[in-house]
């Protein structure tokens, strides 16, 4: 009886203890904890010469962004509410430690196809779906131009939270070729770190 008394006891504390490590005081911690491969929100690939990196971002650092140094009292529940519906990714994809879009800009025809992709495009190109191969339709997606400024091409692509998603052990994310040979690129993603994603203390 005692023995079984602390074995929950010392459940409870794991419990306690890895459920205080997924709340942080702030985005910096919370970017520096998922950035870290082992905890399985990040992934990275190479392939012909192409950096892929696929960051699963949680709810709270979408309503961090929002709330910009505003009185948060009422409203953070709200805002958790509104963006819980969705799951978020951001893929960055580079060449020569530079945007896709640099790498073609002495070829006019590519660089236009280009352009016209990623702006509009990538919903063809971008996939996410079950081990039963149903697809989770993209809802949204955010292509900032960065005018050759930065070091890689970087958009955020947006799914609802389905309970196909939700259920399942884990779902895969592919990005087609977008024309520098790479072939079909995936990421196997286990959806404990959507169920479970870590929070901020708002």
């Amino acid at each position: 009886m005692l023995k079984n008394q602390f074995k929950t006891l010392i459940a409870s504390v794991l419990l306690f203890v890895s459920c205080s490590q997924n709340t942080f005081d702030s985005p910096e911690e919370l970017l520096g904890y998922i950035k870290e491969p082992e905890n399985e929100y990040c992934y990275s690939k190479t392939v012909n010469g192409v950096v892929f990196s696929l960051l699963y971002k949680p709810t709270d650092l979408l309503v961090n962004q929002e709330l910009s140094g505003e009185d948060t009292s009422g409203i953070v529940d709200s805002l958790r509410g509104k963006y819980k519906e969705y799951v978020y990714f951001t893929l960055s994809m580079s060449k020569n430690n530079q945007e896709l879009l640099t790498n073609v800009a002495r070829d006019k025809q590519k660089f236009g196809a280009m352009v016209n992709q990623l702006a509009f495009g990538m919903e063809q190109k971008v996939h996410l779906y079950t081990p039963k191969k149903d697809t989770i339709a993209m809802a949204d997606y955010i292509y900032p131009r960065m005018y050759g400024m930065s070091g890689s091409t970087t958009m955020l692509l947006v799914y609802p939270r389905e309970e196909k998603v939700t259920k399942e052990e884990f779902v895969t994310f592919t990005i087609e070729d977008l024309g520098f040979y790479t072939g079909e690129v995936k990421f196997k993603i286990p959806t404990k770190i959507i169920n479970n994603e870590p929070k901020l203390k708002l």
